[in-house]
């Protein structure tokens, strides 16, 4: 085979910029720790190499999430927490008011003190969050959830509770409604609640009351009517509706009564035609309680009558109050429990995270003494190649002649 000059000289510049060529990879390789420069380099690694980043960028974006989610529910939290003072001061009020010693004007100071604090609840109701969003309004973070009306406040908002993706496969409520927090509180002991009628003239005072027979908790409401023989004074009760038809029950002062599995007891002497219902429990929002509070308070007490009147009324308060801090402890409670979730998928993320950072280490990254040790080889096979395409190079008929 003839090899000509110019044959000589093309495979000599080829083979040097090859070597050449591998150098600068190899210096790339090393000035950015990466072993896949191009897919070219190594398809398969480089096609994982770029799920896992994308695997990595997701469990990044977790991590945000639940820092987002940790400070909504710290906020919620902390204005829960601020509710609760708030009750304990108000249930506080109301055994102090209750003091038969005081008049009128000093009860007036207890309204004024309780006012301000159904306005303070108000603004912790319409907290807003540090983007302008209402945390008690459900979905309808973008407007004012509570408002004052005449008989509490209403709400304007609804009972969604705002998510977040905190892990792969869970997403949390990072918010919970103002339904959920003030309004979902059930009155008397639970189960039933005892009132006295608004038109009683006597001094009965209802109790409370327990459960007796769950299975006789049927949701009927029955009323007790009371009747006082002109004669003798003897008082009795008629509870309605019965079947087959009751017939009017003697009234013994404080003993134990038990109607459709309800047992309570009444003292004190209801006048003739005063009324007591029974009925089941059910939801009232918290402002309403003070307000009904208010009411009360704000009525005259002179009298045994009003003094009754006055009894029944903040008996109801006090349990009212109790039910709304059992309600709000509740949602303290799961907020604590999201939050610790929190705390331990964090945990698994940040474990993930040097799971994953190794995995694509070992994907593209470079063995840095495997790649030192190659571009030192490639440079030696440099400095030979360029030595013998200079002597090969020197190899012709004109350097011999004269």
């Amino acid at each position: 085979m003839r090899i000509s000059t110019s044959m000589m000289f093309d495979m000599g510049v080829s083979r040097l910029s090859d070597l050449q060529s591998s150098i600068v990879k190899t210096q790339q390789q090393i000035s950015t720790n990466r072993r896949i420069l191009t897919p070219a380099d190594d398809p398969v690694a480089a096609a994982a190499a770029l799920g896992m980043s994308q695997t990595i960028s997701m469990n990044d974006q977790y991590t945000v999430n639940r820092q987002n989610a940790t400070s909504a529910l710290s906020q919620e939290e902390s204005q829960l927490a601020a509710a609760t003072t708030l009750l304990q001061n108000i249930k506080t009020a109301v055994v102090a008011a209750g003091n038969p010693a005081f008049d009128d004007t000093q009860r007036q100071d207890y309204v004024t003190q309780l006012r301000n604090s159904f306005d303070e609840l108000l603004g912790i109701a319409n907290t807003k969050d540090g983007q302008g969003n209402y945390v008690f309004g459900g979905y309808q973070s973008g407007s004012q959830p509570f408002a004052k009306s005449a008989t509490g406040a209403t709400y304007s908002g609804d009972q969604g509770q705002r998510l977040l993706q905190v892990g792969p496969s869970r997403q949390m409520s990072v918010s919970d409604s103002g339904t959920a927090v003030f309004e979902s509180n059930l009155t008397g002991n639970g189960k039933f609640v005892t009132a006295p009628g608004a038109a009683n003239t006597g001094t009965g005072i209802v109790t409370i009351g327990t459960v007796a027979d769950p299975s006789l908790l049927d949701g009927t409401t029955y009323t007790l009517t009371f009747a006082v023989d002109a004669t003798t004074g003897a008082r009795t009760y008629l509870v309605a509706p019965s079947t087959p038809p009751a017939t009017p029950q003697p009234f013994v002062d404080g003993q134990s009564i038990t109607v459709g599995g309800a047992q309570f007891s009444i003292s004190g002497a209801p006048a003739d035609g005063d009324t007591f219902t029974v009925g089941p429990s059910t939801k009232q929002s918290v402002f309403t309680t003070i307000s009904n509070l208010i009411d009360t308070l704000s009525v005259p007490g002179a009298g045994s009558a009003n003094q009754a009147k006055l009894a029944n009324g903040l008996s109801a308060a006090s349990v009212n109050i109790d039910s709304a801090l059992v309600n709000i402890s509740a949602v303290r409670a799961s907020v604590g429990a999201r939050l610790n979730e929190i705390d331990d998928l964090d945990s698994a993320g940040s474990d993930l995270k040097i799971q994953y950072t190794q995995t694509l280490s070992d994907l593209q990254d470079i063995d840095p003494i495997a790649a030192y040790s190659s571009l030192t080889q490639q440079q030696y096979t440099l400095q030979a190649a360029q030595q013998s395409f200079i002597t090969i190079s020197s190899l012709n008929l004109f350097s011999y002649l004269k």
